[in-house]
């Protein structure tokens, strides 16, 4: 969303950009806590008055009957939506009505994990199991262009974690690990608290925090 909001600036990206999906509520998340943005994204949020996050350029899809009225349009547009791996989610309704025509391109930004019907289509495969609207599973023949673009994967290392922590001007009272094998989140949890004194916890599968 950088990106495209700077494009938009400098007048290479002239379409509009559609936000389905739990995109629009993580990207929330952004606008509430500045602080823990970059320096860069700071300087531009605090002092120039420019959020890359919110204005015109980026449209909020609310509902299926709006995703329809994004499918069905004539004019061109970006969409952003998930599962970012394709495994669920508003993406694979777009994938099904515009995965056949050839003036589509499908991009890929983020990891491709192993299994994943992302990861098959990254490697080459073009004839994909897809659900119908009623439910089914219908064969697909993609016709769309497909792309990758490296650089932007939302999965940072364990040495990049401890980094970007460690140059947080706003330091968290507590920090949750998840979203990995259970031995390494409890590691790098440990890491975290002996380096830099911060409470850390490791949820499991139904565990519950209140967030204030």
């Amino acid at each position: 969303m950088v990106i495209l909001a700077e494009c938009a600036r400098n007048g290479t990206l002239q379409v509009p950009v559609y936000l389905d999906g739990m995109v629009w509520d993580a990207t929330a998340i952004h606008t509430t806590y500045p602080e823990f943005l970059s320096h860069n994204l700071q300087k531009q949020i605090f002092h120039q008055d420019i959020n890359p996050f919110v204005g015109e350029l980026f449209k909020k899809v609310s509902s299926p009957n709006e995703r329809k009225e994004v499918i069905e349009s004539p004019e061109a547009g970006v969409v952003i939506t998930t599962s970012g791996m394709l495994t669920g989610g508003p993406v694979m309704e777009y994938v099904r009505e515009l995965g056949d025509n050839k003036k589509n391109a499908l991009v890929f930004v983020g990891y491709q994990a192993e299994g994943t019907l992302g990861s098959k289509i990254q490697r080459g495969f073009r004839d994909i199991p897809i659900q119908t609207p009623d439910g089914g599973l219908k064969q697909m023949r993609l016709e769309l262009d497909v792309e990758t673009v490296e650089g932007f994967s939302g999965h940072s290392d364990r040495n990049q974690l401890m980094n970007f922590i460690s140059h947080l001007r706003a330091r968290p009272e507590k920090i949750f690990t998840n979203h990995g094998e259970a031995s390494k989140c409890l590691n790098l949890a440990s890491s975290i608290h002996k380096t830099f004194r911060i409470e850390t916890a490791v949820p499991g599968n139904m565990d519950a925090t209140r967030v204030r």
